[in-house]
């Protein structure tokens, strides 16, 4: 499995959700040979779904499976607390995150469960998110509750 592979295709999502007049964060679910299971973009601008952030979009567009514990979720971003609390709950073991500047999510209470959480400080997340943020704060500061 290639992280920065899989990130190039979270980012590809990423970029989807911009396009559409939403936020730049985008995710994948992967196998452990690295194979694509799943994708999503945050959508919560697009649907008026206050809970369709990315990473749980792409958990969705999974739909059932019995192999979440051999899977790993890629994000742009770092996971929020309630998309964290989604991986939790089918245990999926490993999280590659784009970057944790412009946002810190969960990443203890990942930790603190026993999954591996590696950051790969991307450039380009970073610099797209960071942009998102200071040309739409009040996007931003509804989609993560504030």
């Amino acid at each position: 499995m290639n992280p920065r592979a899989l990130l190039q295709e979270a980012i590809a999502e990423a970029r989807q959700g911009l396009c559409e007049g939403g936020l730049p964060i985008g995710a994948v679910l992967a196998d452990r040979t690295g194979r694509i299971v799943a994708r999503g973009h945050n959508l919560r601008v697009q649907t008026g779904d206050p809970t369709a952030h990315a990473e749980t979009v792409c958990i969705r567009n999974a739909s059932r499976r019995r192999d979440w514990p051999e899977l790993a979720l890629v994000s742009t971003l770092s996971p929020c607390i309630m998309c964290t609390g989604t991986a939790l709950l089918y245990r999926i073991p490993r999280v590659i995150v784009g970057e944790n500047r412009n946002f810190l999510g969960a990443e203890d209470l990942f930790r603190q469960c026993g999954i591996e959480v590696i950051v790969l400080d991307d450039a380009e997340c970073i610099e797209m998110m960071g942009k998102f943020i200071r040309d739409h704060a009040d996007l931003w500061n509804e989609d993560i509750g504030r």
